[in-house]
């Protein structure tokens, strides 16, 4: 296999802690994770696949410098985790590409710094925005009057995204905003209907409390219809997850303790989530801080609690007082869902248990639609084409909604709807239990 990437002139790159020999050494390059990984079947370049990849890790890890190259072959990679299950010697790339990704960024700290309006924006985004509830209120009122005031829809109406050029893509994914903003529910706890038979804490998110408030309204009513006293914990914050895939690991580990601390000691049945993105990193807090002796306990504890609201509804007697939907629907595995937390049969289960909706498989449900986190911003171009191709899969089966469980899959797809599709209407999987059961109550 040639090396063409990890050869520069800026030395030092192996002295930063990256990827963990016995995890390196995991790998056989046996090459059978080649055609589960999205960048590799668009692009047939071999060190644009988990085992190219990894080949390059390798190199680093025993001298090789870090190069730009190697950097854009890192940055290129989804993190989708696909490859983790296509792989038969048990090789954790999810860990090793966000070890690499934060040894990549303290190279760059030290020997090539971002711009100075890159590293404004970064620590912005990253150190304040995405863990403040008063930023992330006013960000989502300035957008909500962008909507409102009908300037967004002047702006697309006239074509001025496409004159933008790379600015006007990377607008095509802004979020809309859906005031009253969940927040205001954070500390709350709402009652079971009818017997108690489960406390679970309900994580809110962040930037999902602005951009998926009905999303989390409508969790909250089908854990309640299922027997479950939902408390939003008031300490709760960010997971995480996005400073994590960013090479951040220290702010990971931070907003990780700060969870933990407001959420475990509370004794909950089990603590849930709607956003499979968010949950494969609060399952792996255990191993975000096992080389915390203070935490790593409680790390592991409350990992253990973590579940996605499918999985916990699926483990459950599912209430049946449903309503009808008379739908098609075509369910998107959400990667962190299907590959990081290893659930699939689960959200089909619950779509199947809803009357008259009729459940049909897209081809390649399981390869990513190329939201990934902030990956449709940074590698736009990649992430367009991954998409026109997802949508392909989506229109073939002609179900007019398209069901996903991670928000940041509903962006993507919800943009390739505007792009490619017709018409189709985005839901979460708790979005259509709770339609089902709000008919059930229509008819009382």
């Amino acid at each position: 296999m040639a090396d063409s990437t990890v050869v520069s002139e800026k030395p030092g790159a192996s002295q930063v802690h990256g990827p963990r020999q016995f995890d390196l050494d995991r790998c056989v390059h046996c090459g059978l994770c080649l055609n589960a990984c999205p960048t590799y079947r668009e692009l047939g370049l071999e060190m644009d696949s988990p085992r190219g990849r990894i080949y390059q890790m390798v190199q680093v890890a025993n001298g090789a410098p870090i190069t730009p190259a190697y950097m854009q072959h890192i940055s290129l990679c989804l993190a989708c985790r696909g490859c983790e299950s296509a792989c038969p010697s048990g090789v954790r790339y999810g860990r090793m590409v966000e070890d690499a990704r934060a040894e990549i960024e303290a190279y760059r700290t030290e020997h090539a710094p971002r711009g100075r309006a890159a590293r404004s924006l970064r620590r912005f985004v990253f150190g304040r925005l995405l863990e403040s509830r008063g930023l992330l209120t006013f960000a989502g009122t300035l957008l909500y009057l962008y909507q409102a005031s009908g300037v967004k829809a002047l702006v697309r109406g006239m074509g001025v995204t496409r004159l933008l050029g790379r600015l006007g893509d990377l607008g095509q994914f802004a979020p809309s905003a859906e005031p009253p903003f969940f927040f205001r529910q954070i500390g709350r706890t709402f009652p079971a209907e009818g017997e108690r038979k489960y406390r679970v804490a309900f994580l809110a998110g962040c930037v999902a409390n602005v951009c998926f408030a009905r999303l989390n309204e409508a969790s909250v009513r089908v854990l309640t219809k299922n027997g479950c006293e939902v408390v939003i914990p008031e300490g709760q914050g960010c997971c995480g997850a996005l400073h994590l895939h960013s090479g951040l690991r220290k702010e990971a580990q931070r907003l990780a303790r700060r969870n933990i601390e407001a959420i475990l000691s509370e004794g909950f049945d089990a603590i849930i989530t709607n956003a499979a993105g968010c949950g494969s990193t609060l399952k792996e807090y255990g191993e975000l801080l096992d080389d915390d002796p203070a935490c790593a306990a409680k790390a592991r504890a409350f990992s253990a609690k973590m579940r996605d609201i499918t999985e916990f509804l699926a483990g459950i007697e599912l209430n049946p007082r449903m309503g009808t939907l008379d739908a098609t629907v075509t369910y998107q595995d959400a990667c962190h869902l299907a590959h990081g937390q290893r659930i699939r049969s689960a959200p089909r289960k619950l779509l199947r248990a809803i009357p008259g909706l009729t459940l049909r498989e897209m081809p390649g449900s399981d390869l990513c639609c190329g939201s990934a986190g902030i990956y449709n911003v940074v590698e736009n171009e990649m992430s367009l084409q991954l998409l026109a191709r997802k949508m392909e899969s989506v229109k073939s089966t002609g179900a007019g909604i398209i069901a996903a469980v991670n928000p940041g899959c509903m962006l993507q797809l919800e943009t390739g709807v505007r792009l490619h599709g017709s018409k189709q209407r985005v839901m979460h999987v708790a979005e259509l239990l709770d339609l089902a059961y709000r008919r059930t109550d229509d008819r009382k």
